[in-house]
C-alpha cells in the first residue's frame, strides 16, 4: 500500500461512463516510485482525504481486497493491452508495436498449437 500527501488536480467523465482522476504529488521516493511503478494497469482502491490518515483507518484500508477485472474489456482486449505494456518496457527490437504483436501471438499460438495431438 502507497500513501501520499497529494493534490487533487482535475478529473473528467469518459465515453465510457467511467472517470479519469489526475494527482498531483510532491517529488517521490525512489521506493514510492518503483510502488507506482509496479500498480500501473491494476485495479485497487482509492482513498483520499483532507487530513491525515489514522492509523485505524490504514488498517482498514490495507485489510480490503481488490478481485475485480474490467468487466467491459474482453480476454483478447486484455492480452492485447498486456503486450503493448510489454512493448513499451521490452519492445525486442520492433519498431511498431503491430510488428510486435503479431510476433508474441504467433508465439502464442505455436505454443499451443504444439500441444495439439
Amino acid at each position: 500500500m502507497t500513501i501520499l500527501p497529494a493534490i487533487l488536480e482535475s478529473f473528467r467523465s469518459l465515453k465510457d461512463r467511467s472517470y479519469k482522476i489526475t494527482f498531483e504529488t510532491n517529488e517521490l521516493t525512489p521506493e514510492q516510485a518503483v510502488g507506482i511503478n509496479a500498480a500501473l494497469g491494476n485495479a485497487g482502491y482509492l482513498a483520499f482525504k483532507d487530513d491525515p490518515f489514522k492509523q485505524s483507518e490504514k488498517d482498514m484500508i490495507e485489510s480490503l481486497e481488490s478481485d475485480f477485472e474490467d468487466p467491459k474489456k474482453s480476454q483478447g482486449q486484455r492480452l492485447r493491452a498486456v503486450l503493448y505494456r510489454l512493448w513499451e518496457q521490452q519492445s525486442e527490437g520492433y519498431d511498431t508495436f503491430p510488428k510486435f504483436y503479431e510476433f508474441k501471438t504467433d508465439q502464442l499460438i505455436n505454443h499451443f498449437k504444439d500441444k495439439l495431438d
